[in-house]
């Protein structure tokens, strides 16, 4: 029996003792459910999973762990797209999986208290079915859980109107690595009481601690919803539209921008047909939630019709009922399609001022078709929030998707963007962040980390890592 055999019978017969037989699985089809996230990083099994039921055990797990030196990775639903969840080498596996509850709903206030493991479709049912709304909307909705939402700061459809995960949390409970329970469970939205703490572990992706429960703000129920597809001669006309859209309707919810090459790939890859008689540079699907359906869909309409007469829009389809809205979002929701045709492939997240994204697009496609003629190039974003996506492949050798990674990256830092607007740095983008963050903020993380995590157990070599930056971080 090696001595790696015996280290492990010891870690688990502890954990064992201190958990529970029912929280520690060494179960081969398990350790392969959690080898990985969604991305394209390497899967590698974790030595074994944790499975807590209640934050008091993810605590105690912590508290354990950290005495033993025991590196974690910390995993929600497994959807991310950075890298962050997947296991690194004799990295043991906390889910979040079996902390699913919701432990108190004020039905008066529009506050909900759930554990992290909740899933964001599970959370969105059960508040709707009280007449509330948790406005946060994603694709894996599935899937993910709250806490990895919180933990990635993730944003999504509907940030025009209701912000991001960060604006819907009111408080937190994290368990720091040395087990500490760090109880921040604030139900109301004025609290001037100190430093907001909170705000350090949302969007730092598990690397300061793990957040076990949280409290959201919740929206009364939208009972209808207005769709619009809309083509645009420039990028130009889209920003006028996007800026008539918010000073003249307050129900406004979505606005996704689709460059005419992803419109082309999404209709052949979907089978669907083109929606006006004429390409148009760009379109744009523009949403309304609220619960008068006549003279909410009047007003979007007011706007439209006033946007053709400007000649700010060149044509306008109006969803006229809930499948002809579906059949107008058919066209971003191909991207699932997308991914697997163009794989393996390179696939942004990025954050841009507006007033650079068309500069930025035309100079990242010219610069990409011409060094790599043979790719797809696709463009498409949340133009509300300045978040745009690229999908390019595919692409057999790895070097020349990191070839691309560098080209978009500068060309994301001298827009003064953001490499990563709703994905997370995690391992994938850990090499780039110097180009969105300054080395005294880098240091600064470290710093952070360093007082959080002493030990370094929680989600290492991830985000920030003083392997990848150095720091003077161990000199606090």
């Amino acid at each position: 029996m090696t001595q790696q055999t015996n280290d492990m019978t010891d870690l688990q017969r502890t954990l064992i003792e201190q958990l529970g037989e029912q929280c520690v699985s060494l179960d081969a089809g398990v350790l392969d459910a959690h080898a990985g996230d969604w991305s394209e990083a390497e899967k590698r099994r974790p030595e074994l999973v944790l499975m807590p039921r209640t934050p008091d055990e993810v605590a105690k797990a912590l508290g354990v762990l950290s005495k033993l030196r025991q590196k974690v990775v910390v995993q929600g639903g497994l959807t991310g797209l950075a890298g962050g969840a997947t296991p690194q080498a004799g990295e043991v596996a906390v889910s979040l999986a079996r902390m699913n509850a919701i432990q108190e709903f004020d039905c008066i206030g529009g506050t909900i208290t759930v554990q992290a493991g909740i899933a964001l479709e599970q959370l969105q049912t059960h508040v709707e079915a009280q007449g509330w709304f948790f406005p946060l909307d994603l694709g894996a909705r599935g899937s993910c859980q709250i806490g990895g939402n919180a933990a990635t700061n993730a944003g999504g459809n509907r940030v025009v109107r209701f912000g991001v995960m960060r604006d819907l949390i009111l408080g937190m409970e994290v368990a720091l690595a040395d087990g500490t329970v760090l109880s921040m469970m604030n139900k109301v939205t004025k609290n001037t009481t100190g430093i907001d703490l909170k705000q350090l572990f949302i969007g730092s992706e598990g690397i300061l601690g793990v957040i076990t429960r949280l409290v959201l703000k919740l929206e009364p129920k939208p009972t209808v919803s207005n769709t619009a597809l809309c083509a645009l001669g420039s990028f130009d006309a889209a920003t006028r539209l996007l800026k008539e859209l918010r000073r003249r309707l307050p129900a406004l919810s979505s606005f996704e921008l689709m460059w005419d090459d992803y419109m082309s790939a999404a209709m052949e890859i979907g089978a669907l047909k083109a929606p006006f008689a004429n390409r148009s540079p760009v379109y744009a699907i523009v949403e309304t939630l609220g619960a008068s359906e006549e003279s909410e869909r009047r007003a979007l309409e007011e706007v439209l019709e006033y946007a053709l007469e400007s000649e700010i829009v060149d044509d306008v389809i109006v969803a006229q009922s809930l499948d002809h809205s579906r059949q107008l979002w058919a066209y971003r929701e191909t991207i699932g399609e997308l991914l697997g045709r163009l794989a393996p492939h390179a696939a942004f997240d990025v954050g841009l001022p507006l007033i650079a994204m068309d500069r930025f697009v035309t100079t990242m496609r010219e610069a990409l078709t011409s060094r790599f003629p043979d790719q797809t190039h696709l463009f498409f974003g949340h133009l509300g929030d300045g978040n745009l996506h690229l999908l390019s492949g595919p692409y057999a050798e790895a070097g020349a998707m990191q070839e691309v990674e560098r080209l978009l990256y500068e060309g994301v830092r001298a827009a003064d963007g953001c490499i990563s607007a709703e994905h997370g740095i995690g391992v994938v983008k850990q090499e780039f962040l110097h180009l969105s963050r300054s080395p005294e903020e880098v240091d600064l993380m470290l710093k952070l980390k360093a007082l959080l995590d002493p030990c370094g157990i929680l989600n290492g070599g991830r985000v920030v890592s003083e392997l990848v930056f150095g720091s003077s971080a161990r000199n606090i």
